[in-house]
C-alpha cells in the first residue's frame, strides 16, 4: 500500500459514507468489509466501542469469521489494553503475548488503533491477520485516518452506541 493508495482508500470510504448517508452501524460495517476486501492481510476487521462507566468494550461491527468476544473488559486482551493505554498496539506474533484473547486459531497477528472523540478514547478498530508480522507504519497511518474519519463523520452518534 503506497501513499497514493492510502489516500484513495480514505477518499473512497469518505465518499461512500457521505453518498449513502448510512447510519452509524451501517457505515462501520461497510468500512470493515471494505478494508477486509481491499487488503489481503486484513482477515478480520472490527470496531469495538467503550462503555466508559462499566469499563467494557462492545463489538458493534465486523467483517470476517464470527467471534465469541462481543464484550471485552478494559485491560483484558489487546483490545482491552488499548482501552486503558490509549495507544496503538501492534502484535507481530500473538504467540509472544501473554494477555491475548484468542478469537480464531488461524490468527497470527493483530493491530488495534484507538478511536478518539473530543480527546476521549471511545472505541477502536481491531484487525486480525492470518500472517505473522504483516502490519507496518502504513497500516497504522491508514487506520488512524479511518478512525479520524469515523469520528468526524458520526461524531455524537458514536457516543450512543
Amino acid at each position: 500500500m503506497n501513499h497514493e493508495h492510502f489516500s484513495e482508500v480514505i477518499l473512497e470510504i469518505s465518499k461512500h459514507l457521505k453518498s449513502a448517508d448510512l447510519l452509524v452501524l451501517e457505515g462501520l460495517t461497510y468500512i470493515c468489509a471494505f478494508l477486509r476486501k481491499k487488503f489481503e492481510h486484513y482477515d478480520w476487521v472490527g470496531f469495538y466501542f467503550a462503555d466508559l462507566d462499566n469499563k467494557m468494550l462492545h463489538l458493534k461491527a465486523f467483517s470476517g469469521s464470527p467471534v465469541e468476544h462481543h464484550e471485552i473488559p478494559f485491560g483484558k486482551g489487546i483490545c482491552g489494553q488499548v482501552a486503558v493505554s490509549n495507544q496503538n498496539f501492534i502484535v507481530p506474533d500473538i504467540r509472544a503475548q501473554d494477555n491475548y484473547l484468542a478469537c480464531n486459531i488461524a490468527v497470527k497477528s493483530e493491530i488495534v488503533i484507538p478511536l478518539f472523540l473530543e480527546g476521549k478514547n471511545i472505541g477502536q478498530i481491531d484487525i486480525d491477520s492470518h500472517k505473522i508480522n504483516p502490519f507496518y507504519d502504513k497500516d497504522v497511518h491508514l487506520l488512524e485516518a479511518v478512525c479520524d474519519l469515523v469520528a468526524k463523520t458520526y461524531s455524537k452518534s458514536l457516543l450512543q452506541l
